[in-house]
C-alpha cells in the first residue's frame, strides 16, 4: 500500500527512487476504492489445487478482491468434477458476451507445452482472449505456457525445447529494483523451475517494449514486462506449494518417466527429505505488487477498462 506524503519533502523523491510507492495528497484525494475484480483463466488440470495457490497469493493484501474463475469454452477437463466446474467457472464465451471487465486476469500454464502453440485444441479461443484482455482487462499476468503463449502471440517470441527438464529450485536476479513489481525484493530469490521448454533472452530482448525483471544463467528469463500490452509474463512458479515440485517428481518415478531429483529442492538433494520451501516471501511481494500497481493505475469507473 502507498505511503502518502508531501510532494516537496526530500524523503518523497528518495523513495520514488528507489521504488517505494509513494503518493502525494492531491492524488491520494482523488483515490476512490472499490474490490478490485481479478479473473483466473485456469488452463491446469488439477483445478482446484491451482485456484488454491492462486487464491492464497492474492489474498493476502489489505485490498478487497472479487475472483473470478473462467475456463476456456471448447476444453472440457478431465481431472475436476464436473459439479465443481459448473458451480463455480463460467466459459469465457460467456464472459465476453457479457460485456464484463476486469482490473486483472491471470492465465495459468497448461502441461501442454511439446505442442506447438497452433496445435493446441483451444488455441483459437485463447487467441481471442489476448485480444481480448486489451479492451476488458487492466493488466494481465501470463504464468508459465500461459506466459509463453501471449508473448508469441503478441510478439512472435518462439519457445524452444530443451535437451532435458529444467526442473528445480533456480536461482534468479533482479534485474530492475525500481520496478513497481519488484518492491521489496532482494537482489537475487529462488524460483521453482518446471519445464521442457525456454523463452530466449536474446530474441526478447530484441522486441521493443519488453523488459526483463528477473532473469538466470542456469534457466534464462522468468519475469518480463510487455507495458504496451498492460502485461507481465513469468516463466516460472513462484505459486507453487512446498511439495508441488515433489508431487511432480513421485508422480514421474511412479511411472517410471525419466526425471532428475529437483535441483537445490530437498536438503542435500535427497528426496527421503521434507523439502523446504524458500520462494513463499517473494511469491507473497509480487503477487502483492502486482496487486497495489492495478490499484494505483485502473479507472475507478469499471467500464473505462481497456479505452
Amino acid at each position: 500500500m502507498p505511503i502518502k506524503m508531501p510532494a516537496d519533502l526530500p524523503a518523497y523523491a528518495v523513495l520514488t527512487r528507489e521504488g517505494v510507492m509513494v503518493m502525494d495528497p492531491d492524488q491520494a484525494s482523488r483515490q476512490d476504492i472499490r474490490p478490485l475484480r481479478i479473473g483466473l483463466l485456469n488452463l491446469m488440470p488439477k483445478k482446484i489445487q491451482t485456484e488454491n495457490q492462486f487464491a492464497r497469493l492474492i489474498g493476502a493484501t489489505p485490498l478487497q478482491i472479487e475472483l473470478d474463475l473462467i475456463r476456456m469454452s471448447e476444453h472440457q477437463t478431465r481431472n475436476t468434477a464436473a459439479e465443481h466446474m459448473e458451480s463455480f467457472y463460467r466459459p469465457f464465451e460467456e464472459v465476453a458476451a457479457s460485456g464484463d471487465k476486469y482490473d486483472g486476469l491471470i492465465i495459468t500454464g497448461a502441461p501442454i507445452e511439446h505442442l506447438e502453440f497452433d496445435a493446441v485444441t483451444y488455441w483459437d479461443e485463447l487467441a481471442r482472449v489476448f485480444e481480448w484482455t486489451q479492451t476488458h482487462v487492466h493488466s494481465t499476468f501470463g504464468v508459465c505456457w500461459g506466459g509463453m503463449a501471449m508473448i508469441n502471440h503478441f510478439h512472435g517470441v518462439k519457445k524452444h525445447m530443451l535437451g532435458h527438464k529444467a526442473f528445480g529450485c533456480f536461482r534468479h536476479r533482479n534485474m530492475d529494483r525500481a520496478s513497481p513489481y519488484l518492491r521489496g525484493f532482494s537482489d537475487d530469490c529462488v524460483i521453482p523451475v518446471s519445464r521442457w521448454t525456454e523463452m530466449k533472452r536474446a530474441e526478447i530482448e530484441a522486441v521493443p517494449g519488453l523488459s526483463i525483471l528477473l532473469d538466470s544463467d542456469e534457466v534464462g528469463p522468468c519475469l518480463v514486462e510487455d507495458t504496451g500490452h498492460r502485461a507481465l509474463y513469468i516463466f516460472n512458479h513462484f505459486e507453487y506449494d512446498s511439495d508441488t515440485l515433489k508431487q511432480e517428481y513421485d508422480r514421474d518415478v511412479a511411472s517410471s518417466t525419466p526425471i532428475n531429483v529437483p535441483c537445490n529442492y530437498y536438503p542435500g538433494d535427497d528426496p527421503a527429505c521434507p523439502p523446504s520451501n524458500r520462494w513463499r516471501s517473494h511469491a507473497h511481494l509480487l503477487y502483492g505488487n502486482w496487486i497495489n500497481q492495478i490499484y494505483q493505475t485502473t479507472p475507478f469507473e469499471q467500464m473505462n477498462i481497456g479505452r
